[in-house]
Formats: structure tokens, sequence, C-alpha cells
């Protein structure tokens, strides 16, 4: 185990350089120039020129890249253009409001698509199958942002409410806290739950059908040993996988729900540095996120050994 967890962690060396270079890159491929920007509201900056040369934008695309990557391993994701402060602090602040919604949601979406997915293979065909399987595609077709809209603006309408908008940290409001993470986070896990759903549906009605499971129903085990002892730890290995990868769709949807309720996690900190052009930010966000899916990602591969004895690594 410890030379598979090595080697992955090694691999993931290359995996980690090239996401480097898209975050350098990529921000040059966003429509609109901070520089313009910023010669609109500081009119004493005499050139274009003597601002790129400021900001480090003059300078060729292989040596910011260099740059940027050897400031990374020492900890420093760059200032921000606008308000000179160090990106990485900042970052740290909001991190964990944005893993807060992305946990609970994961925590809520794998609770009932499982349980969903169960109950549903295990009625095959039955009024309870059919809803569950209505509910499941409603799910995956509607928007996260279309629901989060919805529970923002109809209670208002019908019932003149609305969800708690002001943000309140764990030491200042511990309620509040919960309950302004709370709806966000169960928009974004009604995705994740309906994919959970079907995927869980039809691994299960395949494991169902193995000559194993007859053989432990003919031995007079119980049907709850039957189904979540032997079933579902078999079943659940294609679920972990679709976890696993739907991590990087909730981090990225927080970025509209922290936008629409308000929440001053890394989402909304990222939509005000596109909207701003605030190149190491963006970054800096992009780097974050994205060692965080890979991490998630080697978990979830170690996890396959715990719910499959006859998986090894070596």
């Amino acid at each position: 185990m410890q030379k598979y967890v090595a080697k992955r962690v090694v691999g993931m060396v290359p995996t980690l350089l090239i996401l480097l270079f898209l975050a350098v890159v990529m921000v040059n491929f966003i429509p609109g120039d901070i520089v313009d920007l910023m010669m609109e509201e500081h009119a004493s900056i005499a050139t274009r020129e003597a601002l790129m040369a400021e900001l480090g934008l003059d300078r060729p695309l292989p040596v910011r890249y260099v740059a940027y990557v050897g400031g990374l391993m020492t900890g420093d994701l760059g200032n921000s253009l606008w308000g000179g402060q160090p990106v990485a602090p900042e970052l740290l602040r909001r991190v964990p409001v944005t893993i807060e919604i992305a946990l609970l949601a994961t925590i809520v979406g794998t609770a009932v698509g499982v349980a969903f997915g169960v109950i549903s293979a295990l009625r095959q065909d039955s009024f309870i199958d059919y809803v569950v399987r209505i509910i499941a595609i409603a799910g995956i077709a509607t928007p996260n942002f279309a629901i989060a809209t919805i529970v923002v603006v109809m209670p208002a309408i019908w019932w003149g409410v609305s969800p708690r908008l002001r943000y309140a940290t764990w030491g200042e409001d511990p309620i509040g806290h919960f309950s302004i993470i709370l709806i966000p986070a169960l928009v974004l896990s009604t995705n994740l739950a309906a994919s959970l759903m079907r995927l869980t549906r039809t691994t299960m009605l395949e494991v169902l059908r193995q000559d194993y499971i007859r053989t432990a129903r003919a031995k007079g085990l119980g049907s709850f040993a039957v189904t979540y002892g032997h079933a579902l730890k078999n079943a659940v290995i294609p679920v972990i996988t679709l976890m696993g990868l739907q991590v990087a769709f909730l981090i990225g949807g927080s970025v509209i729900m922290e936008s629409v309720f308000v929440v001053p996690g890394l989402g909304r900190y990222l939509i005000t540095a596109i909207s701003q052009r605030d190149y190491p930010v963006i970054q800096g966000i992009v780097v974050l996120i994205g060692v965080f899916v890979m991490f998630v990602n080697l978990l979830v591969d170690l996890s396959y050994a715990w719910f499959d004895p006859r998986i090894r690594y070596s």
C-alpha cells in the first residue's frame, strides 16, 4: 500500500505542472484586459507599457510560468493586482466556507442517492421505482442555478419570506452560520443525489442477480444482511468512482451557489477576480481547486480496497 501511494503521489507531479501551466496560460484568454480597466480608474498612470511593467505582465509567458512555479514551492501565490495584498492568506480564509458547502452537499447527496437507489432496485418496476427514476431524471436535467433561483425567489413571491442571506461565522452565530450554509449545500446536492440514484439502482440490480446473492439467501441470511452486507458493498465501487468525479462539479457549482446566496467562499471570490481580471487570484483558486480534486480522487482510489477485499495494491 505504501509503495502504491508513493507512486501515485509522484505520478501527480506531472499533472500538477500541467495544471500550473494551464493556470498561467488561461488568464491570457479572458476577454478584456486589467491594464485597460486600471487606466480608466487611475488616469495618473501615463502609459500602458509602464503599467504592464509595474504589474509584471510584460514578461514572456515561460518566464512568468517559471516564476509562478518557484513562488508556489515557497507557498507564495502572488499578490492581488488591485489591492496588492497576498493571495494565499485570503484564499485560506475562504477555503473552509467552500469546503463546508461541498462536504455537506456530498454527505446529503450520497446518503439520499444511495438510499433511494437501493430502494428503487429492491422494488424494481414498482410504483416507488418509477417515482424514484422520475425524480432522478428531473434532478439531473434541472440545473443547480435554476433550483437556487427558485429557492430564493419563489418563497419571497408566494409567502413574502426569503432565505437568510447575511453570512455569519461559527464564532459569531453557529446556528445562523449553519442555516446559510445548509440551503446552498442542499441545492448543490440535488444533481449528485440524482446521479447516484440512477447508478446505485443499476449496479444493485446487476449484483442482486449474481449467484453468491442467491446462495446467501439460500443459506437463510436475512434480507437486510444480504442487501447491505453483500450486495451493496460490492455495488458501491462504481458509486465511489462517480463521487470522486463529482467533486470537481461540486466545487464548480459552489461558484454559483455562493453568488446566489451571498456566501464569502472561493466561488464568489473567483467571480469578483474574473470581473476585475485579477490574474493571480484566478490562478491561485484554479490551482487550489485542482490540487484538492487530485487528492480526493487519490483517496477514492485507496478506498476501493476497503469496500472490495479482492482489490490489492502493490
